[in-house]
C-alpha cells in the first residue's frame, strides 16, 4: 500500500461516559473496581516485545487506603536499562524506514482497542491506583488517551505535507526522518493520558523509545503496553522500564545514543535533566532534543465585574478536582475587595461541602493525594500557614493519614501577595486567595505575572471586555494556556494545545504539530535535471 497520497481520518474527540446512577458504564465500571480489588498481579518490564523480571520489587498502593496492595512490579537495574536501550536500537532501523502512514495506523488502532476493549479496565486501574474519580479518570485514562491516538496522527499528516518550491530543471524535496538514536520518555503519576504520549508521539515519528513512568503510575502503563502490543506495535519500539530515577534515568542519559528526551515532571527534576545533558554533550552522537513539561503555580484573577456563581465554580474545580494534583490546577487566586465578602461566603460554603474518601464511592468529589511524601509535603505548607501572622486558613486545613492520605480542600487568605504559598508550587488541595483593592487592577495584573517563577495556565473572570484585554496583554507571557471566564485546568486535544514556558517548561505543546516537530530531523534533497557541464560562469567572458 503505497501507491496512493494518504490521509488519516479527521479526528473527533472521545466522548465522555457519565457514569450516571442506572446507567451501563456505571455498573461496569463497579465491577471492574471490584475485581481488581480482589486480586494481586505482577508486572514485568517490557523489553523488546519480552516480559522481563528482576525479582527486586516496587509496590501498588491505593493512596486512599495505603494497606491494600493491588500490583507488584520489577524494577529495572543497569542491566535491564542496557537491554532497553539496545532493544530500541535494533528496532529502529526498519521502524524508522516504515512508511509514516503506517506507523500512523498502529496508534489508530490503539485508540479503537482501549475505547472498545479496554475502556472500563483502564478507568478503574487508573481510579485505583491515581485515587481519581470516576469524571476524572474518564476524561483522562480513556477520553485524552484516545485523542492523543487519533489526532497526533492526524497532526503527523500535517508534518509530513509542506514542500518547498522549484524552478525549472530542479525538483526540491524535504523528508522527515526520524531522530538518529533512541528517546527517553518520562511521564508522571497524575495522567494515564500523558503517559500514553509522551512515549508514543516520538515513536509514530519514526523514533524507538525507552520508557520511564512514574512509580505510582506502573500499572495503567501496564495496561498501556498491552494495548500497543495488541495494536501491533513491533518489539523494541517502545520499552518499558520501571525503577528510580539513578537507577534508570543516570544510565539512560549518560548514553551516547540518546537523541532525546520527552518529560513530563517536577521542574526541579527537569533541571536536573538538563544538567546532565549539559554536562555529558560533547558525548552524544547528536544533539539530543528536550522537550519538557514541569510545574506550575496557576492563576486566576477576578475583575469587578466577574459573574460571582461562575468564579466560585472554577475556583472549586480548578483547585480541588483531583486533589489539586494537575500542574494546571488553580493554586493562587486574586479577588477584589468588592467582591469578596460574597465570594468568600460560597467558597467556604463550597469548599466545606465537598465529599472525599475512597473513589470506589462514587459520591466523593475527591479522593486521596498520591503517597506519603505528598502528603508531608502540602501537609507542611497547610503548617506554615497555620504559624504565619499573614495567612490565614478560612476553609478546610485537615490532614488525616492513619486510612490513606487525606487532605481536606484548604483556602489559605493572605495579606501578603508575595508570601510563600502565592509563590511556590504546592500540587495539591490548596488555594491561597490575595484580596486585592478594586481600583488596583491593572497593579494586580503586573503583580500576577511577576509574583511566580512558571508560566503554565491562567485565567482572568470579567465581564467588561476592556478587562479581558487588559488581561490578556499583562498576562501574555504569564501563562502558555489562558482561559477567560474559566478555570485553568481541562485542556483537551485538538482544541487547547498545552505547555507552558519560563519554569514551566519549553511550551511544546503536547496535542498539536509543535509537539511532533521536535521528532524529526527534516532532510532536504535537490535533483538537478540537467546539471551544468562547464564551470566557467558568462560574467567570465572576456569583452
Amino acid at each position: 500500500m503505497a501507491d496512493a497520497f494518504f490521509k488519516i481520518p479527521v479526528p473527533v474527540n472521545e466522548p465522555i461516559l457519565s457514569y450516571a446512577p442506572g446507567t451501563s458504564e456505571r455498573a461496569k465500571l463497579q465491577a471492574n473496581l471490584n475485581r481488581l480489588l480482589a486480586e494481586e498481579i505482577e508486572i514485568p518490564l517490557m523489553i523488546g516485545g519480552k516480559e522481563v523480571r528482576t525479582g527486586n520489587m516496587g509496590e501498588v498502593r491505593l493512596p486512599h487506603d495505603h494497606n491494600r496492595i493491588i500490583a507488584r512490579y520489577h524494577k529495572a537495574g543497569p542491566t535491564e536499562v542496557e537491554m532497553a536501550i539496545a532493544a530500541a536500537g535494533a528496532a529502529w532501523r526498519e521502524w524508522q524506514a516504515m512508511a509514516w502512514h503506517a506507523r500512523a495506523a498502529v496508534f489508530l488502532r490503539a485508540a479503537e482497542i482501549l475505547v472498545c476493549r479496554y475502556h472500563t479496565l483502564q478507568n478503574a486501574v487508573t481510579m485505583l491506583g491515581q485515587s481519581k474519580t470516576p469524571h476524572q479518570s474518564e476524561i483522562d485514562a480513556v477520553c485524552e488517551t484516545a485523542d492523543f491516538w487519533r489526532f497526533n496522527p492526524y497532526f503527523m499528516e500535517t508534518v509530513m505535507q509542506p514542500q518547498p518550491g522549484s524552478p525549472l530543471g530542479m525538483w526540491n524535496m524535504v523528508e522527515q526522518r526520524a531522530l538518529e538514536g533512541f528517546v527517553f520518555a518520562v511521564s508522571p503519576f497524575n495522567f494515564t493520558s500523558i503517559a500514553a504520549n509522551l512515549p508514543s508521539a516520538p515513536a509514530m515519528m519514526g523514533n524507538t523509545v525507552v520508557w520511564k513512568p512514574a512509580s505510582s503510575g506502573v500499572y495503567p502503563a501496564h495496561l498501556l503496553m498491552r494495548i500497543y502490543n495488541e495494536a501491533g506495535l513491533p518489539p523494541g519500539v517502545i520499552n518499558l522500564v520501571m525503577g528510580s530515577g539513578a537507577e534508570v534515568g543516570n544510565p539512560v542519559l549518560a548514553h551516547q545514543n540518546l537523541a532525546g528526551v520527552h518529560f513530563t515532571g517536577s521542574t526541579e527534576v527537569f533541571r536536573d535533566v538538563y544538567r546532565m545533558l549539559g554536562q555529558n554533550i560533547s558525548h552524544y552522537k547528536s544533539y539530543p532534543r528536550v522537550v519538557g513539561e514541569t510545574g506550575g503555580k496557576d492563576f486566576l484573577i477576578a475583575h469587578a465585574s466577574a459573574d460571582i456563581e461562575a468564579l466560585v465554580t472554577a475556583m472549586m474545580r480548578g483547585a480541588f478536582e483531583y486533589q489539586g494534583q494537575k500542574c494546571s490546577a488553580l493554586s493562587r487566586a486574586y479577588i477584589p475587595d468588592t467582591l469578596w465578602p460574597a465570594v468568600s461566603r460560597a467558597v467556604i460554603e463550597q469548599a466545606e461541602s465537598i465529599k472525599m474518601g475512597d473513589v470506589s464511592d462514587f459520591t466523593n468529589f475527591m479522593g486521596a493525594v498520591i503517597d506519603a511524601g505528598a502528603f508531608q509535603r502540602i501537609s507542611s505548607y497547610i503548617e506554615y500557614a497555620r504559624a504565619s501572622s499573614t495567612a490565614q486558613i478560612i476553609a478546610g486545613g485537615q490532614c488525616d493519614d492513619r486510612v490513606g492520605y487525606f487532605i481536606r480542600p484548604t483556602v489559605v487568605q493572605v495579606t501578603d501577595p508575595r508570601h510563600r504559598l502565592m509563590e511556590e508550587e504546592i500540587f495539591g488541595p490548596v488555594l491561597t486567595v490575595y484580596v486585592y483593592p478594586e481600583k488596583e487592577y491593572a497593579e494586580t495584573l503586573r503583580l500576577c505575572d511577576v509574583t511566580s517563577p512558571y508560566g503554565l495556565t491562567g485565567s482572568v473572570f470579567a465581564n467588561d471586555r476592556l478587562a479581558i484585554q487588559q488581561a490578556c496583554t499583562a498576562l501574555r507571557y504569564a501563562a502558555g494556556n489562558f482561559y477567560i471566564n474559566d478555570k485553568p485546568t481541562g485542556a483537551v486535544v485538538g482544541q487547547q494545545p498545552f505547555g507552558g514556558a519560563r519554569a514551566s517548561g519549553t511550551n511544546d505543546k503536547a496535542g498539536a504539530v509543535q509537539n511532533l516537530l521536535r521528532w524529526v530531523s527534516p532532510r532536504t534533497v535537490k535533483e538537478t535535471f540537467c546539471p551544468p557541464r562547464e564551470y566557467r560562469y558568462p560574467y567570465m567572458m572576456e569583452d
